[in-house]
């Protein structure tokens, strides 16, 4: 597993309040109950102070799983 997929699972967890053991690559908003429009918003805030991104509006509704995070994050040079 990346450190990139790692630190991101860390994140989503957090901002979810979810069991980092719950989250993997394929854990999507149909799988988490709080990944609604509020906690988005606070899941952008932490991936962008966490890995010093900025997303924009048309990032943000690829927000959508685990591994799209970390696919933008990846287009974004994060590591």
């Amino acid at each position: 597993m990346s450190l990139l997929l790692q630190r991101v699972r860390k994140v989503v967890a957090d901002v979810f309040d979810v069991p980092l053991e719950r989250v993997g690559p394929k854990t999507s908003k149909d799988d988490v109950e709080a990944w609604d429009s509020v906690n988005v918003v606070h899941l952008i805030m932490a991936l962008e102070a966490e890995f010093a991104v900025a997303f924009s509006d048309d990032d943000t509704a690829d927000l959508l799983s685990v591994e799209l995070i970390v696919a933008l994050l990846e287009e974004k040079g994060a590591a």
